[in-house]
């Protein structure tokens, strides 16, 4: 069994690079449609690997579809948030957007949630490992040993600081309520997607994502918990409860 599983091609890696970033392009030219672009994106890909190997195994073509999904199209969603156009005409802010950032017409939901959960998700993270190396105790889940439930608290409690503090600065939403669920939405996510990158680095044999920046790890290291944040943030307000706080 250990040969049923072929690695990507040489080549997967830096097409795929460039292919994630086509994506992430198209999303902000086409106004956030990025659905097309993760199709044609594949269809590249797979027809690279087709015209490359005489008998390419379906496990890399799997692999490397995967990775457009992981690396191109969630992240993606941060644009498709950030494009949200509805004014957060409400927010305190809005009032005082500087005229030549297009004034208070352009202060949009769209701004103020992406702000807001970026904040949220670097708390989550510096609240989990400190409170984590500091007190934890009990284990949170066998696929990332090193995660304790302590450690989580910290980032749950972090997480909900940072979005009262960014309404406090931002105005927006426009509930405290709003703002606690909001930041436990964002711990959430991007606590998932730190514990999907454990697991993809474990199958992988790798204590790290590479060593783009020393003594941190690679570039999923420290970008894995904002994976999923941007898509699950986008789809709450969008489908969920649309444009709430405005």
């Amino acid at each position: 069994m250990a040969d049923s599983v072929a690695a990507p091609l040489p080549f997967s890696g830096a097409l795929t690079s460039a292919l994630c970033a086509g994506i992430a392009l198209w999303t902000h030219v086409s106004a956030g449609k990025q659905t097309a672009a993760l199709a044609v994106a594949s269809f590249a890909l797979l027809a690279a690997h087709l015209a490359a190997s005489d008998r390419p195994r379906f496990s890399q073509l799997t692999t490397s579809v995967f990775g457009l999904f992981y690396c191109g199209y969630l992240p993606s969603f941060w644009v498709k948030l950030r494009l949200l156009s509805a004014p957060a005409a409400g927010a305190g802010l809005a009032a005082r957007w500087p005229a030549v950032f297009g004034g208070p017409t352009s202060y949009t939901v769209g701004l103020a949630a992406t702000a807001t959960a970026v904040a949220c998700v670097a708390a989550a993270d510096t609240g989990a490992y400190f409170l984590g190396k500091t007190l934890g105790r009990t284990q949170l889940t066998p696929s990332s040993p090193k995660k304790t439930v302590e450690g989580a608290a910290g980032g749950a409690a972090s997480a909900v600081a940072a979005a009262l503090g960014t309404r406090a600065v931002l105005g927006w939403p426009a509930s405290p309520a709003v703002s606690v669920g909001l930041g436990l939405l964002v711990f959430a996510a991007s606590l998932f997607g730190d514990l999907l990158e454990s697991v993809m680095k474990r199958d992988a044999g790798l204590k790290d994502a590479g060593d783009l920046i020393p003594g941190h790890g690679g570039l999923l290291d420290r970008f894995d918990s904002y994976t999923f944040t941007g898509a699950i943030v986008y789809f709450v307000l969008r489908f969920m409860v649309p444009m709430f706080g405005v």
